[in-house]
């Protein structure tokens, strides 16, 4: 089944676009947050930041229950499930007046597209493996970039035309096109022979199966580390741009250019991954990471904001060392998980969220009148990040001895 040397741009483009209907769903609200604010009675601002938080929450938890079904029952059933949740909590969403309701919402919506942005995973996974899946990644992640550089804007033009609640039906017109194409496109990938049969057990021996394998288990821990942080980012970005820095009209504009930067990076990973190795990569990148934070941390550690165009330059270089761990992080946890790639998808998605979310939540309430918190989030878990690959390199280097 495996053909690890057939590139197909077709597959790739539509395994972006089943991921960026999550990226849509989040980047594209983010103009709205303070309109919908206003509409639910939100008095503390801060509290906006949940609803871009509480459907990651969502995304953690409904990747154990998609996961595990698509070892069972094939990945594209559970795909069309997902979605149709997350029509249902997209009308909760836009009919709401409550903010207690508002977040129920973004949480189911959050589990109706943990189906196809986990499975897309298992997809991948089932197709390809090694150094060339992580390039797979890397290219699949730029096409998926292309998302947040435009959502915030689109985000924007919609509000300005219609209102808030048509950034949700503008998400559910967009999910239907890529369901329609992922349903007359795209082949079963997991056939009836490979699949695991159904029973109560399937999730406590995939999760045994899962926590065998010690790479796997730390490099989804990385990725919650990495995850989180970066949440702050996505959360804050709006309160950071339109209050801190009262840029309201260019918001959309700053952080598309900032996605350019991960883009970039994705790109120029998918060029040097076979050549260097995801294990590399990442493991440079991770240190890359840590030394850009801790520069600005030192740099500004009185709290006051520094230039636009200075703080800008610190996000695009943080970003892109993101921009070559995302993919690669994903692929070396999954690289031993092949035999249970939904299930080692779903946990690997599952952990990584659920450790990010508070995260983003706890360091996300401390930026409020400075960006520094979130340097200092940046930092710390980016030194536990750098921590987790020297404790596997040795500990591969005493497998290998």
């Amino acid at each position: 089944m495996e053909k690890p040397h057939e590139f197909k741009l077709e597959f790739v483009a539509l395994m972006a676009s089943l991921m960026s209907i999550v990226a849509l769903s989040i980047d594209a609200l983010l103009p709205a947050l303070p309109e919908i604010g206003n509409h639910l009675g939100v008095t503390d601002t801060n509290n906006n930041q949940l609803l871009i938080t509480m459907i990651f929450l969502g995304l953690g938890f409904g990747q154990l229950i998609f996961g595990p079904l698509s070892d069972s029952f094939g990945r594209k059933p559970m795909v069309y499930f997902g979605f149709v949740l997350f029509i249902i909590a997209s009308i909760i969403c836009v009919s709401t007046k409550n903010f207690e309701v508002m977040i129920l919402g973004r949480i189911l919506q959050g589990v109706g597209l943990s189906s196809p942005r986990s499975i897309a995973l298992s997809m991948i996974r089932d197709l390809f493996s090694g150094d060339y899946m992580a390039k797979i990644m890397s290219i699949i992640v730029m096409f998926f970039i292309l998302v947040p550089v435009v959502a915030p804007t689109l985000g924007q033009w919609i509000i300005q035309i219609f209102n808030w609640q048509s950034v949700f039906f503008f998400n559910l017109i967009f999910g239907v096109i890529i369901m329609i194409w992922f349903w007359l496109r795209q082949e079963e990938t997991l056939p009836k022979e490979k699949r695991i049969k159904f029973s109560l057990h399937l999730f406590i021996d995939g999760t045994k199966e899962f926590f065998k394998y010690k790479e796997a288990v730390a490099f989804t821990f990385v990725s919650g580390f990495i995850t989180g942080s970066f949440m702050v980012y996505l959360s804050t970005s709006q309160q950071i741009f339109q209050e801190q820095y009262d840029l309201a009209e260019l918001f959309p504009y700053i952080f598309a250019s900032l996605a350019i930067s991960v883009g970039f990076a994705t790109y120029l990973n998918s060029r040097l991954v076979e050549r260097f190795g995801m294990w590399n990569m990442a493991y440079v990148a991770a240190i890359a990471y840590s030394i850009v934070s801790i520069l600005y941390v030192v740099l500004f550690h009185s709290g006051k904001n520094p230039d636009i165009l200075i703080l800008l330059s610190f996000f695009a270089l943080q970003f892109f060392a993101v921009g070559f761990l995302f993919g690669n992080l994903r692929a070396i946890a999954m690289q031993p998980l092949g035999h249970i790639a939904g299930i080692g998808a779903a946990i690997n998605g599952f952990i990584s969220t659920v450790l990010a979310v508070p995260i983003a939540n706890y360091i996300g309430s401390f930026v409020s009148t400075s960006v520094l918190p979130l340097f200092i989030g940046f930092s710390i878990f980016g030194l536990l990040s750098v921590s987790v690959f020297l404790m596997m390199k040795k500990h591969l280097n005493t497998s290998i001895s």
